[in-house]
């Protein structure tokens, strides 16, 4: 989602804080920019959209071994393009980015890939779809069916995603805002892929079973001047329900917003005072003190509950650093999810 663009602070060295997170407030001249009533059209936008500054494919999967045992694996794809020049080969000004990541209640193992654009290395086609960076791979004949791979040192994996539900459009028909001055960005979501496959540890493979959650987000400006970061929940719930959540922190107060999904793929956009958020412990990670444990209530869906993190040291110790990870979720609703935080000093 939105909050997955702290990673390009690496790709803009020059730009400073005070442009917005990451330099995610500055000025979009020359870029393409989200508009609302804009129609999102598929399988065209399941592709790049080179007019746009960022954008990202993004897989978060919860996941269960045969005993129980609990495991999250995150895939990304990053597209950053550094001038808005539209040319191809080496002229080409895209970069991109992948991350994985593999957590277990006892480690976190973690991996990133860099690519430049134009000469075949990573890149994305819409259908059949394919999206990769070196050999780790996003692909299938459609998007409702998936293989996902990717491949360090320390971890591999090997996973099918299938879904029939329908996608979530974000929003207001995919167009997020993101900031009282509106900023915005195209957002949209498959949220119930069910997923079968097998993890390679240290420890050697493992079948497994679960859910995974995949987010589509393109813009050019997405972020205010005043925004230092953000804390992302994506949560599916055992009754078929879900929700995603987000809260931008900013200087002077926090934009917070979501959506509501029922069991059968309808949707409801939350507002900032229909969401509450609270911190409810923390846990030194990287000599940062990082909230580990929330309670997040929505009255308007009887939602009262307490989301913690699986594995509390679940650090992307990354080009750009952030905190990432499964969770549990308990109280009115029981389920699993994510949980995404940046800018945390």
């Amino acid at each position: 989602m939105i909050v997955k663009l702290s990673m390009f602070l690496m790709l803009f060295p020059f730009m400073a804080v005070a442009q917005g997170f990451a330099g995610l407030g500055q000025d979009a001249e020359g870029f393409d920019v989200p508009f609302k009533g804009h129609t999102l059209t598929f399988p065209k936008d399941h592709g790049a959209h080179p007019g746009f500054r960022i954008e990202w494919w993004y897989v978060t999967a919860n996941l269960s071994d045969d005993t129980g045992s609990q495991y999250g694996v995150q895939w990304t794809l990053f597209r950053s393009a550094l001038r808005p020049l539209r040319q191809s080969g080496w002229q080409d000004p895209t970069v991109w980015m992948g991350h994985t990541a593999l957590t277990t209640p006892e480690h976190h193992f973690f991996g990133e890939r860099l690519a430049r654009g134009g000469i075949g290395q990573a890149g994305v086609t819409p259908a059949p779809f394919s999206a990769w960076i070196d050999e780790w791979q996003l692909q299938g004949p459609t998007f409702q069916d998936l293989s996902m791979t990717a491949a360090t040192e320390e971890f591999s994996y090997n996973l099918q995603l299938t879904s029939q539900d329908p996608l979530i459009l974000h929003g207001e028909n995919g167009y997020s805002v993101k900031s009282e001055q509106g900023q915005a960005s195209y957002y949209y979501a498959q949220p119930a892929y069910q997923v079968r496959g097998t993890l390679n540890l240290p420890a050697g493979p493992i079948a497994v079973t679960g859910t995974a959650w995949l987010d589509r987000e393109w813009s050019s400006q997405p972020l205010s001047a005043d925004q230092t970061g953000w804390d992302w929940f994506s949560l599916s719930f055992n009754d078929g329900t879900r929700l995603m959540a987000f809260q931008l922190r900013g200087e002077k107060f926090d934009f917070i917003s979501g959506t509501w999904i029922t069991e059968k793929g309808e949707t409801t956009p939350l507002k900032s005072n229909e969401i509450l958020l609270t911190p409810l412990a923390t846990t030194v990670v990287s000599e940062r003190e990082i909230p580990t444990q929330w309670s997040l209530s929505v009255p308007e869906h009887q939602v009262d509950v307490t989301i913690s993190a699986i594995n509390r040291e679940a650090w992307m110790e990354t080009s750009f650093p952030y905190w990432e990870g499964p969770v549990n979720v308990t109280g009115n609703r029981t389920g699993v999810g994510y949980l995404e935080m940046t800018g945390y000093e």
